[in-house]
């Protein structure tokens, strides 16, 4: 039996202060447009309270991927490149904000959702009108304010011309990507496939458009384009992050399903009320009996399921074993990418170690 690698010493978001860098960056490029919305309104401030308090909290992966794209490919340690990282934490925030809305969750990162934030403003304040309908309206244009603005800290990060314009293609095909994947997954949720190895192979596109490129291989690829990195560099980056983003979102599947909320920062079970048809469902429904399929398809989406329907949900699971199946997956994917990485010829030597501690800490996570 192969004995688990051990920790690293330190964090890999840490070296080089890459965490602490990022943060700055958001708060100062936060605080220039708090400003510019004070000459709206002073209302308008609380837009940016809500994307400040979204954008404290993450694990900075996304972030790091771009920015050890960058070193690995040549790229020096520059505040250009840090400030590029930063801005895909306001599409993230975007992301999140959005996706809270369409699952109409409660939470995010342990605090309540952006939409239910501008609700309880609402109804604190005794505003005309439905206290709902003002936090639909509130998130989308927050979330809206953070695409804005994940252009805009891009743009001007202070990269030359020449690195953005070469980074721009795949800039621009991650937020495309991201928001195609989206809608695949929440068409999976109102017309699920039928046939469990159909629904399978559907769970594994939303997982590569919605969370494998943009999590790790977009990042990745936007650093290195940046920093002028060859084809075969490229290529590796793109098989290594495709590999360890799957790995990822298998892995936060099963936290979805599994995962403590004092660890995930939403509720326990959020993704069987939503209806989730995740890879770990469909493998699930592969070796389920009639009777623990029609289960899963009466529960599943239920958003009134309460914890003995959760717990129900989560035995049958097991009975399957469909969540080890899950683990074979990600044990498997995460050899794949780093045997990719191992086959890369990285100009910052620094760079290989990060990312392969950057592969425990994307899918060595605990339930």
């Amino acid at each position: 039996m192969t004995s688990p690698a051990p920790a690293p010493s330190r964090h890999p978001l840490q070296v080089e202060d890459l965490r602490e860098r990022v943060d700055a960056a958001l708060r100062d490029f936060l605080t220039r447009r708090t400003t510019a919305l004070t000459e709206i309104a002073p209302e308008c401030v609380e837009i940016v309270d809500q994307i400040s308090a979204m954008t404290s909290a993450g694990k900075r992966l996304r972030p790091a991927f771009l920015y050890w794209g960058w070193r690995g490919a040549g790229g020096e340690n520059t505040p250009a490149v840090v400030n590029a990282a930063a801005s895909l934490e306001l599409f993230q925030a975007a992301a999140l904000i959005h996706d809270d809305l369409i699952d109409d969750s409660d939470l995010r990162r342990g605090m309540p959702a952006v939409h239910k934030r501008f609700e309880s403003r609402h109804a604190e304040q005794g505003w005309q009108g439905p206290s709902a309908a003002f936090g639909l309206a509130g998130s989308v244009l927050t979330g809206d304010l953070c695409l804005v603005w994940t252009e805009e800290l891009f743009s001007a990060s202070g990269l030359s011309a020449e690195q953005l314009a070469r980074a721009r293609p795949t800039f621009d095909r991650m937020r495309t990507d991201l928001l195609g994947g989206q809608y695949l997954d929440i068409l999976s949720q109102v017309a699920p496939q039928a046939d469990p190895a159909a629904l399978v192979e559907r769970a594994l596109r939303v997982i590569t458009y919605k969370s494998a490129k943009y999590s790790v291989e977009h990042p990745l690829l936007i650093g290195g384009t940046a920093a002028g990195a060859d084809d075969k560099l490229l290529a590796v980056y793109s098989e290594f992050g495709l590999a360890l983003g799957e790995a990822f979102q298998l892995r936060d599947d099963v936290l979805g399903v599994f995962g403590d909320p004092a660890t995930t920062g939403k509720p326990a079970g959020d993704d069987l009320r939503e209806g989730k048809r995740t890879v770990l469902i469909g493998r699930t429904l592969e070796r389920s009996t009639p009777a623990q399929a029609q289960t899963v398809h009466t529960l599943l989406g239920d958003p009134e399921l309460d914890e003995d329907g959760v717990q129900t949900l989560r035995e049958i699971i097991t009975s399957t074993g469909a969540d080890q199946e899950i683990e074979r997956m990600i044990g498997a994917a995460t050899e794949r990418a780093e045997t990719a990485l191992a086959g890369a010829d990285l100009a910052e030597g620094e760079a290989r170690s990060v990312l392969t501690d950057l592969v425990v800490a994307a899918t060595a996570r605990v339930r």
